[in-house]
């Protein structure tokens, strides 16, 4: 029985090419043994690599055939978005082409088509990519628009440099617009608008996304988000939900916050509201089941403690 030779470093630990291997000096006779699975043409991936991460598994379909992209579900993972897009972790992985060129047909791909500007498709690790901006508009048509809003929510963050290692957002309010524009008529389009108009720069996390959506659509004041706040001289904060007007500020606990240094934390930035005559409601997961009833309520109740009376 014979041995088959090593693979080269580069290709032993991820699925690669047929022109990647012969790129590499691997004989045809070598990509013969059944050392190496061959989930689709001309793609090849070490016994052991089948169930390898995402990226690893959607790069060769990238490039084994022109003018391919990630796209859709797969983008809205590689690109790591919030937000709940039905579908998405389904095995199958979606790849577009142009719209003048014949849809993707292989094994375990979702082929599409379409019209694509050059800045539309771009690179992510090794692998070619539909742009963040094109991967929401491609899932709003399978997404409501609360989860469409806590992507473009996502998407126009301005980042925290200490934290991250950028710091531009990752697109702008025109950026998201102008792609509207240039597809107007595609599937979704209509849900893309509506969710955009609701969108806020601002927002950390989908769960404040969410709940600041709850909020307006109980008949509650529209918050500001993350507004720098002087509660005193000297002492500033910025709430994730604010309500000047009524003193009254709003803050998404997520599970960080059960960390002992995190509490210490907390219960100070609580005293430094508690002090400038202002309310600070906390609000955790288990207030927002059942569409944020109970956040809602709790922040409906600090502002008309504080003055504020519905319309």
């Amino acid at each position: 029985m014979k041995i088959p030779r090593p693979l080269p470093a580069n290709l032993s630990s991820k699925p690669f090419t047929r022109r990647e291997a012969l790129n590499a000096g691997v004989t045809v006779g070598r990509l013969r043994f059944r050392d190496l699975d061959s989930p689709s043409r001309q793609i090849f991936v070490p016994g052991s690599r089948a169930e390898g991460p995402l990226a690893d598994r959607t790069r060769p379909l990238t490039l084994v055939t022109s003018f391919s992209a990630a796209s859709h579900a797969t983008a809205f993972l590689l690109w790591e978005f919030p937000g709940f897009l039905p579908g998405s972790h389904e095995p199958r992985i979606h790849i577009s082409r142009p719209d003048t060129m014949g849809i993707s047909r292989r094994r375990g791909v979702i082929g599409h088509r379409g019209q694509f500007f050059e800045d539309e498709i771009t690179t992510l690790n090794g692998l070619h990519i539909t742009s963040r901006a094109r991967t929401w508009l491609d899932c709003a048509r399978r997404m409501d628009i609360d989860e469409i809003t806590v992507v473009a929510d996502h998407l126009l963050r301005i980042p925290r440099p200490e934290f991250e290692n950028r710091t531009a957002p990752h697109c702008t309010m025109d950026q998201l617009e102008e792609m509207l524009d240039r597809h107007w008529g595609t599937p979704g389009i209509r849900k893309a608008r509506l969710a955009l108009e609701q969108a806020r720069v601002g927002a950390d996390s989908a769960p404040e996304t969410r709940l600041r959506l709850a909020l307006v659509r109980a008949g509650l004041p529209t918050p500001e988000v993350n507004v720098r706040t002087e509660l005193s001289p000297g002492v500033v904060r910025h709430p994730d939900l604010g309500y000047r007007r009524w003193r009254v500020a709003v803050e998404y606990e997520g599970e960080s916050h059960s960390r002992p240094e995190q509490i210490v934390r907390d219960i100070q930035r609580e005293e430094d509201f508690a002090r400038a005559g202002w309310t600070l409601v906390r609000v955790s997961k288990s207030h927002m089941s059942t569409d944020a009833v109970t956040a809602v309520r709790k922040v409906r109740r600090a502002l008309e403690e504080h003055g504020w009376t519905p319309k």
